[in-house]
């Protein structure tokens, strides 16, 4: 057997010498050659093309190699995955020997190991046609040319009066008998060894021995043995012949049966052998996506699959399905490649993500969907580090700006705040020191609580790209606002995040020399891993389905029925050293968006629910993100609360708080972006209401300061004045404020996404 390379394809070649051999020996190799090129099955060895010259004669196959040789080297691992795969094996030869018996009305006559070839994709390949004849010939069983085949012979072919009871599967039925001793038991020494069934599996011993038996009209027709052992607790009857079978006839299933098929697929995978899941199962995983209505079910299994192959093999297989599947218009196949976009990222070329497949997840940021712009955010993550300089530091800001100053969904702005940090590494020196601040303090006046949290600890996870001067004159002023906010949670990691900024400006004052290090990575490319705030690589997204909160005291929710009690989260580590995690996301479930794609809409979501925001716990989950559905209550909840503590609440002003107003922006409150500048979102009524509480105490601190001055009675007088009419202003614009949300619960509840971007 020569193997080469031609027509892209390796090819197994037969060569039979003419003129050493004789003439009897050439007409059964051109039998064998006219045999082979009739026979099509897929369990038969395929054949290529022949040649014939004057010295030899030339049979071209798929490329294959001898049972024997593949027992012994490729299948020698011991475990359930052999088991599985023996019987795969032998039910391929015995289904072809079905098709030659009963569809072809013909006798094999020379089944053996010697006769069964492996193929590159572990399929067992029933070959050896030299002696192959009809069942109403009327010549008897042959007489083979090599002795050492006289072993595999029936022990009818002795007694010519026994022939005459011999059917049309007897001989074959006796040589698959001896096939499956020899698989178990390696090459048959002699005939008499057959007896020897211990190591025959029990599920397979008793049709073993009818096929050995003497009487040849007792021995199994093969299409019956195929039914009978692929009934419950037959030999035939695993999960890999069940999968592959399936794979097999797949263009005549459903789709509901395929969706089940291949979501239980991914899981039974690691039980199979690998070279049949990497060159057996994955072809036709690829092939049912190409050209099969197997939808976005089958991107779990080929990109597990795809796991296997190196990289050569990744490129030509893989990466052509991935860049068509970008393009898809169906929202539950984008959904299903988002989530997998880690597995298999690092396979695809820079130029490949910038010009094919970046600019179709871009148009996720624009989706009405939540979720797909949920998931579009996250995938940035995974593609920041192939993206150019125009993709990731124009574009991808220029969303991250509108989605985070103008999505209605808190869980989106949250995750935007959450992305920006974790991506920071690979922006350009000059556009992160232009957006950074400004988006996190964005954030940080957000209306929702884990929005201003994720911007605070975003500060602190990113320190080192701050410049002293930035932290004292941008940083700390509003961090200090939050020192006071009506969420303990964020009082509780603004303070922190306070202690860590204000330790670095008091070294940086004690030795002046520090400054330098310290701003080491505000300007460079690629910055130091040695600075403790590189541990932001562990900051991630959690997509848990837990609560956003817990309770602040420990009391049980039974005693507070209206509202949930929020509670604070465990201390956290200093900013400048800790290891920070996150915060929301939206998943919903793929059924929704299935049915979702076939409207266009958007769904209006089903029951909410309030999520968890551990801000201690963001290295513990780094690859979950948060409910979006889930963060949507929560801020409903809120919003409940607000309505009875009045201005504490988050709810006071419309979701258009977050739309951009007209009034003239500063340059340090907007993105500014190379050539776009990202507009200011209006600080929510719990930011104005801690400037009042400093105004009130900035007030009293001046009245007991002038009290006994020459003018310190008319200052009072003029104070409370001042007092008296603020508290007017005050009651006139809750008198508005409660209008407007009158207007609103009138109107009915407002939808997702029905405004346009």
């Amino acid at each position: 057997m020569i193997v080469f390379q031609g027509s892209g394809e390796e090819v197994s070649v037969f060569v039979f010498d003419i003129k050493n051999n004789s003439d009897t020996q050439f007409e059964v190799a051109k039998t064998a050659v006219k045999r082979l090129k009739t026979l099509r099955h897929p369990s038969i060895l395929t054949y290529l093309d022949s040649l014939e010259t004057d010295k030899m004669l030339y049979l071209v196959t798929e490329y294959i190699e001898p049972l024997h040789t593949h027992l012994e080297t490729s299948c020698s691992n011991e475990g359930t995955a052999k088991e599985l795969y023996l019987a795969w094996g032998i039910f391929q030869i015995t289904r072809a020997l079905s098709f030659v018996n009963n569809d072809c009305n013909m006798r094999h006559n020379n089944v053996c190991l010697w006769s069964v070839f492996v193929n590159c994709a572990g399929e067992w390949k029933l070959g050896g046609v030299e002696y192959m004849a009809g069942t109403a010939d009327g010549t008897g069983l042959p007489i083979k040319v090599l002795p050492s085949l006289d072993k595999y012979d029936p022990p009818e072919k002795a007694d010519l009066n026994r022939q005459k009871t011999i059917t049309k599967c007897s001989t074959d039925m006796w040589g698959l008998g001896c096939l499956i001793w020899e698989v178990f038991n390696g090459p048959l020494p002699k005939q008499s060894s057959l007896k020897h069934i211990e190591s025959i599996p029990k599920s397979l011993s008793g049709a073993y021995c009818e096929m050995v038996g003497a009487n040849p009209n007792t021995r199994p027709n093969p299409a019956d043995l195929i039914t009978r052992c692929r009934k419950n607790g037959g030999y035939f009857k695993n999960e890999l012949v069940d999968s592959l079978l399936f794979l097999e006839e797949s263009q005549i299933k459903d789709k509901n049966e395929k969706s089940r098929f291949l979501n239980n697929l991914t899981n039974q995978l690691d039980r199979f052998p690998q070279h049949i899941c990497k060159h057996k199962i994955l072809p036709q995983l690829i092939t049912a996506f190409e050209y099969g209505d197997a939808g976005a079910a089958v991107l779990a299994p080929m990109f597990k699959l795809g796991r296997l192959l190196d990289d050569a093999e990744y490129q030509k297989k893989i990466v052509p399905c991935v860049v068509k599947l970008f393009a898809s218009n169906d929202r539950a196949t984008r959904s299903r490649l988002l989530q997998q976009l880690e597995h298999f990222i690092d396979h695809l070329q820079a130029s490949t993500v910038n010009e094919q497949i970046f600019p179709q997840i871009a148009n996720g940021f624009l989706d009405t969907n939540p979720t797909i712009r949920e998931q579009t955010v996250k995938s940035i993550i995974h593609l920041s580090p192939k993206l150019n300089y125009n993709n990731l530091n124009l574009e991808v800001l220029r969303h991250f700006a509108r989605l985070q100053a103008k999505d209605d969904q808190s869980g989106i702005r949250t995750n935007t705040t959450v992305c920006l940090g974790k991506i920071a590494q690979h922006l350009h020196p000059q556009i992160r020191q232009k957006v950074l601040i400004s988006a996190f303090i964005r954030a940080m006046r957000d209306p929702f609580p884990p929005a201003r949290s994720a911007g605070v600890l975003a500060l602190a996870a990113t320190q080192q790209y701050f410049l002293l001067s930035e932290v004292a004159r941008r940083i700390l002023p509003a961090l200090c606002h939050l020192t006071v906010d009506p969420e303990k949670t964020v009082r509780d990691n603004a303070f922190r995040t306070i202690k860590g900024f204000l330790g670095k400006l008091e070294k940086v004052s004690e030795e002046p020399t520090l400054r330098e290090s310290m701003e080491a990575d505000v300007h460079a490319a690629t910055p130091s891993l040695s600075n403790a705030a590189a541990t932001w690589a562990g900051w991630a997204v959690t997509a848990v389905t837990a609560k956003f909160y817990r309770s602040q005291s420990d009391t049980p929710k039974s005693q507070h029925p209206p509202h949930r009690i929020l509670t604070k989260p465990a201390s956290l580590e200093q900013p400048s050293s800790s290891s920070l995690s996150t915060t929301t996301s939206s998943v919903t479930s793929m059924t929704s968006l299935e049915q979702e794609a076939n409207k266009g809409g958007v769904t209006d979501g089903g029951q909410d629910s309030v999520s968890d925001y551990d801000c201690d716990n963001w290295d513990a989950a780094s690859d979950n993100w948060g409910d979006m559905e889930e963060m949507a209550a929560g801020q409903g909840e809120s919003e409940a609360e607000g309505e009875v503590r009045g201005t504490d609440g988050w709810d006071t002003e419309e979701w258009g708080s977050l739309e951009p107003q007209p009034e003239q922006v500063t340059g340090s409150d907007s993105w500014a972006t190379g050539d776009f500048t990202l507009p200011n979102s209006r600080s929510s009524p719990n930011i104005g209401r801690i400037g009042e509480e400093f105004t009130s105490a900035t007030s009293l601190r001046r009245s007991g300061e002038s009290a006994f001055s020459s003018e310190g009675i008319s200052t009072i007088v003029e104070e409370d004045k001042s007092k008296l009419s603020k508290e007017e202003r005050r009651q006139q614009r809750q008198k508005e404020l409660e209008a407007r949300r009158a207007q609103r619960l009138s109107a009915g509840p407002m939808k997702l996404a029905t405004k346009k971007i």
